[in-house]
């Protein structure tokens, strides 16, 4: 079965020949799974799909492909960016600032925003977005539906689409304390990134993809972290016309919304308005098996494998028995896509990754021999 037919298949809520799935690296993770499967290059790896060869995500079979426009490509400085040293500005007047971290694997970092340009809201007066329009935005885009929209699952990616990029703009406090206190300031405001990325979307679907992967976080371990009645107020309405929108050019594009944490609350919301595929379903939050029970007859699922815990620290063993638990109570009848939770981190040892991908695929692809990067092969998908 080819991938994209697979991934149809779950999404229609029928049982495939295995279960879908589609996994992201961070940077360093990705270098080292790089080098792990002798694979040439050093393009740095965007795990939102910004600017990437999809070399390693057809090595190891995943069925979708990502390829993404829109402010989270920010994360990740690159020579777009004209990002030197330590930190950069992107082009929405953000600032970054590396942050550096330690694992028994090798040094990373991660990014953090520093500066806010609508901090001051006199800013209003003179800041404009971004052009959404740019042809070059989507010339990715153009290459990866042209080699492999017959073969894969093509995902335009537009997350961080409304409140994420709202508050990197405003300040997360401010922008909090904006919903309370000046709601019309909180709307001029947050209608910047809705319209940059439903114009993003809109021109993906036309292009062919076959979803539009959108969402914010919104949740914490425990709960939101906004109340769902300001979700609903602020959020629901936008999300609802976007997604309108995009399935009103095409009525078999799916929509899948990501945020971490514990969201549970407002589900049924995002049922309501159309959704189709949420992501990630964080089990240290929300149990699969749960939300399956409850929404799976309406509802499809992306993620579900625990990154917080059970890849990075658990064993092998552990890896394999949650990928087979969520086969068993989650994907079942389909209406499941496998991944781990975030980006696969750099402190992940190699052995539960490829425990991960062999469990899924039900093969061994990968074989680890010993330390780090010996004799570690996998079988690429043609």
């Amino acid at each position: 079965m080819k991938p994209r037919e697979r991934v149809a298949k779950s999404l229609r809520r029928e049982k495939p020949d295995r279960c879908p799935m589609q996994i992201s690296f961070t940077p360093e993770f990705a270098a080292r799974l790089r080098a792990d499967l002798h694979q040439a290059g050093a393009t740095m790896h965007n795990p939102h799909g910004g600017g990437n060869t999809y070399e390693l995500e057809r090595a190891l079979g995943e069925d979708l492909l990502l390829t993404s426009v829109g402010w989270a490509n920010s994360y990740y400085a690159n020579e777009t960016l004209g990002a030197s040293g330590e930190s950069y500005t992107d082009e929405w007047g953000i600032g970054f600032r590396n942050q550096h971290y330690e694992t028994r694997f090798g040094p990373g970092f991660y990014t953090e925003m520093v500066k806010f340009p609508l901090a001051d809201r006199k800013a209003l007066d003179t800041w404009q977005p971004p052009d959404p329009n740019r042809p070059e935005l989507y010339h990715e885009a153009e290459r990866l539906l042209a080699l492999h929209k017959d073969e894969y699952w093509i995902v335009g990616v537009t997350v961080t689409t409304i409140f994420e990029t709202a508050w990197a703009l405003r300040g997360l406090q401010q922008m909090l304390i904006d919903f309370t206190e000046d709601p019309p300031l909180a709307d001029a405001i947050l209608e910047f990134p809705f319209r940059y990325h439903l114009a993003a979307a809109e021109r993906l679907v036309r292009m062919g993809v076959d979803m539009i992967w959108v969402g914010d976080d919104v949740g914490t371990q425990r709960g939101m972290y906004i109340s769902p009645r300001t979700w609903r107020r602020f959020f629901k309405p936008r999300m609802a016309e976007f997604i309108s929108t995009l399935k009103a050019i095409n009525p078999e594009v799916k929509i899948a919304y990501h945020s971490d944490g514990n969201i549970i609350s407002i589900i049924p919301d995002l049922i309501e308005i159309g959704l189709d595929v949420l992501n990630p379903v964080q089990p240290a939050c929300m149990v699969p098996a749960v939300l399956k029970k409850e929404f799976g007859d309406r509802l499809c699922f992306w993620g579900t494998i625990d990154e917080q815990y059970t890849l990075p620290f658990g064993t092998a063993q552990e890896v394999r028995e949650q990928v087979l638990d969520r086969i068993e109570k989650v994907g079942y009848d389909g209406g499941l896509i496998l991944g781990p939770t975030h980006h696969v981190q750099l402190d992940t040892p190699l052995e539960n990754f490829w425990a991960m991908i062999n469990t899924i695929t039900g093969s061994e692809r990968g074989s680890v021999h010993g330390p780090e990067g010996a004799n570690n092969v996998v079988t690429a998908q043609a």
